[in-house]
């Protein structure tokens, strides 16, 4: 492995990853970006062995952009970093194509053995992933199991209290765009307000009422 291209918003990030990198790597070539629309645009101009992408980024998401470079390039690994633990996103990482998923939070040395996983070829997940998929052979899909990839990012974010105009922000969306996906989302999940949407997320254990305590 010679080349990896690391996309994440945060500069902090990308600097603790490559410095893991080039500790296991010596000699590795490392790219960075800091959005989905730049990694898709660099993929596209030159070759790499790995990707490593934040779920969550302004612009095109993690998700959108693994879609696009399965797209362009359905053999190149892609590994997606996310501060979220919910194994539902880790599920729809890998359905969409991800080679593995992994929590931020995790140490250097799991990082490290998901590369090397991946490299064999295989997939990184954790039990509680594996589980999760193994069960959705045997469920009929739930209403928020049919959102788009945006569409679920929004409506997590919604979920967890925040404003059409705070999830515009975070995302570089237009208001209009947040508003029209919350207005679908809503219709398709069958709701009618974001107190009903939270009851539903908390419900279905895409969040915790913790996070309301």
């Amino acid at each position: 492995m010679k080349k990896i291209i690391i996309a994440d918003d945060h500069g902090f990030i990308r600097l603790g990853l490559i410095q893991i990198l080039k500790d296991e790597y010596p000699g590795i070539e490392v790219t960075e970006t800091a959005d989905g629309d730049s990694l898709v645009k660099e993929i596209q101009k030159h070759h790499f062995d790995l990707v490593i992408s934040d779920l969550e980024m302004p612009g095109r998401n993690g998700l959108q952009a693994l879609e696009q470079i399965k797209l362009l390039k359905p053999t190149l690994p892609v590994l997606i970093l996310s501060i979220y633990t919910d194994e539902i996103y880790a599920v729809r990482a890998l359905k969409a194509g991800a080679s593995g998923y992994l929590n931020k939070n995790t140490a250097p040395y799991e990082l490290i053995t998901a590369i090397q996983r991946i490299q064999l070829g295989r997939k990184y997940i954790t039990p509680d992933v594996a589980e999760k998929l193994l069960h959705q052979f045997d469920e009929v899909k739930k209403p928020h199991e049919l959102l788009s990839n945006r569409e679920f990012e929004i409506f997590h974010q919604l979920a967890l209290g925040k404003t059409s105009s705070q999830i515009a922000e975070n995302l570089s969306l237009a208001l209009t765009t947040v508003s029209t996906h919350r207005h679908h989302i809503l219709a398709k999940l069958g709701l009618t307000n974001n107190s009903e949407l939270t009851r539903y997320a908390i419900a279905n254990h895409i969040i915790s009422d913790i996070n309301f305590e």
